[in-house]
């Protein structure tokens, strides 16, 4: 899976990650912070098979079941940042806003909002209106202090919301009547319109709640004591096997979705779960890997959605800079002369080549190319030069040794690599990760785990060595200071590696802090270069996840799937139908 960033709605984006973080991170939650590259056109994105004219006519009622690898975690839109989470609280929760296939900002029939935000000239002001028909699902009205509850609760502290980078630029929070809020900002953040696709949650149900102890309260973690405001409620979850949702008979928006029931459906792997698709056990399944497309493709009762070159999701190795995740807490990778050794000496050309078959583009910094923000050549390219990696680790002080690993001050150049079980790509990958650095002299011991499992006592709490995991970007901005400033050290941040930069931690400020968007490429020219020498992640490449249809799902053009946004693969989930 992937981490929700800014919202990786860590990932795996996200998550929101986002973020999240993809193991699958970080769509869904709070956590919206990260770019995501611009959407594109529904023509381009649809599957190419047409539908009857039967099928054209939308019907009510059935199930849809979706395969997935991983668990969730929990679906408190609090503290989400993790995909299959952010999945499921996307189909669960209404938000204020939501995008439209272009990446903008936008007021849909499900949206909370009633009109577009009002923002003052100064730029720090921005009074939202919601509708005053929007109800949760125990029949209570969703009004502005649920929306004031919801932001008070990420900016505080005590509640250790990853969320926290995207709301801390807050000065006050206004209720101004039971359907209108003003949100005044300390300074400008211009990424803060997409702060906006806020999901709240109900104030009747967690205002009692302290908010040291709301990240443990049964509230997203127990169905029957989860109150949710979207198109479905939760009925179910059976953990490692599936969670399942139902049509909220309270539901608000005119628009009601036509299926009865989602099934998240969980498999041990992708292999599996392409499987189930082909025999028609599951509808959908969001992450095809390469080694099967074929197979599926051959399929013609499978529509696939690719979406080449557009995704928003970029996949990476992440190191660890906390001493205390090591065994006699040395650092081998703590000199940037080591990292930059560790990327020479990586054939992430090969990766690309082989293992995705042609469908990734290499990145050298967290700026997808299909974004204003890409950086280009200011970002430093490693390309895949063993001699020049084994020259860059003499010149830091090691030495072979017996074994002909590297060794420094008494130190082996060895670590640890976690990445998510059953995740096909990640798998392969790592091994040529493994073989690649041995080549030079670095021992790599790869250690595949359950991502519920490695997000909540691994990833969240910064305990590993390093990681092999993607961020899925949830909005078109490129700030990324939750990911990378010291000011977001994890849990409330998503700076999971303690990476330390002052520079970059200034620069991200820069960033934010001016509107006009040739001032701001130019500072994230700066950021591309210098995050791109100093190297906390090397940025291997930017992939998509085809995802497969099966012949029950129908849906109009305009509500096909987007590939360009986190949880794009539910996008206008709500006007889909399914034919038995």
């Amino acid at each position: 899976m992937m981490r929700r960033k800014k919202s990786m709605k860590f990932l795996f984006l996200l998550s929101i990650l986002a973020i999240v973080i993809a193991g699958c991170s970080n769509k869904g939650g709070n956590n919206t912070n990260s770019p995501s590259p611009s959407a594109t056109t529904a023509e381009s994105t649809a599957p190419s098979a047409e539908p009857s004219a039967d099928a054209n006519t939308p019907v009510q009622g059935g199930t849809l079941t979706v395969s997935t690898f991983s668990d969730i975690v929990s679906v408190n839109p609090l503290f989400i940042s993790d995909t299959a989470s952010g999945d499921m609280a996307y189909l669960m929760f209404a938000s204020l806003y939501d995008l439209d296939r272009e990446g903008n900002l936008a007021v849909e029939p499900w949206s909370l909002a009633a009109e577009p935000p009002q923002i003052s000239e100064d730029g720090k002001t921005y009074t939202v209106k919601l509708k005053n028909t929007a109800k949760w699902s125990d029949g209570q009205p969703i009004t502005a202090e649920d929306v004031v509850f919801t932001l008070n609760t990420i900016i505080n502290p005590k509640a250790a919301s990853p969320a926290m980078s995207q709301y801390d630029k807050i000065a006050s929070i206004e209720k101004l009547d039971d359907y209108t809020v003003k949100i005044t900002l300390k300074q400008v953040y211009a990424p803060f319109e997409y702060s906006l696709m806020l999901t709240p949650v109900p104030s009747h149900i967690l205002k009692d709640v302290k908010p040291e102890e709301l990240q443990a309260n049964p509230y997203g973690k127990e169905p029957a004591k989860t109150v949710t405001s979207g198109a479905w409620k939760w009925s179910e979850w059976k953990a490692g096997q599936y969670v399942s949702v139902e049509a909220n008979p309270e539901y608000w928006s005119e628009v009601k979705p036509n299926i009865q029931k989602i099934v998240y459906k969980i498999y041990a792997d992708q292999n599996t779960e392409v499987q189930a698709l082909i025999k028609g056990d599951v509808d959908s399944t969001s992450a095809i890997p390469i080694t099967q497309l074929e197979a599926v493709e051959k399929n013609d009762k499978i529509s696939i959605v690719k979406g080449e070159g557009k995704a928003n999701t970029y996949e990476f190795i992440g190191f660890n800079f906390d001493s205390n995740n090591f065994p006699d807490k040395f650092i081998p990778f703590a000199t940037q002369k080591s990292r930059q050794a560790i990327a020479y000496a990586l054939n992430r050309q090969g990766m690309v080549d082989n293992v995705l078959k042609g469908t990734g583009t290499l990145l050298n910094a967290p700026f997808l190319p299909n974004n204003w923000s890409h950086a280009g050549e200011k970002a430093v390219n490693y390309a895949f030069d063993p001699e020049k990696a084994k020259a860059l680790l003499a010149e830091d002080g090691w030495v072979a040794g017996k074994d002909g690993i590297l060794v420094k001050d008494g130190h082996r150049f060895s670590f640890e690599l976690q990445y998510n079980a059953g995740n096909s790509r990640r798998e392969a990958v790592s091994q040529i990760i493994q073989q690649n650095l041995k080549d030079v002299g670095i021992e790599v011991k790869t250690s595949a785990i359950d991502f519920a499992t490695w997000q909540d006592q691994n990833i969240v709490p910064g305990k590993y060595s390093a990681i092999l995991i993607g961020w899925s970007l949830s909005n078109p901005d490129p700030d990324s200071e939750s990911i990378f400033s010291s000011k977001y050290f994890t849990p409330t941040g998503l700076n999971s590696g303690w990476y330390k930069n002052e520079k970059l931690d200034q620069l991200w400020v820069d960033g934010y802090s001016v509107v006009d968007r040739a001032a701001r490429s130019e500072i994230y020219g700066k950021i591309a270069e210098e995050i791109s020498t100093d190297l906390p992640y090397i940025f291997m490449y930017q992939y998509g996840n085809p995802q497969g249809l099966g012949p029950r799902v129908k849906f109009a053009p305009e509500d096909a799937p987007e590939p360009t946004q986190q949880s794009g693969y539910f996008y206008h989930i709500i006007k889909w139908w399914v034919t038995e």
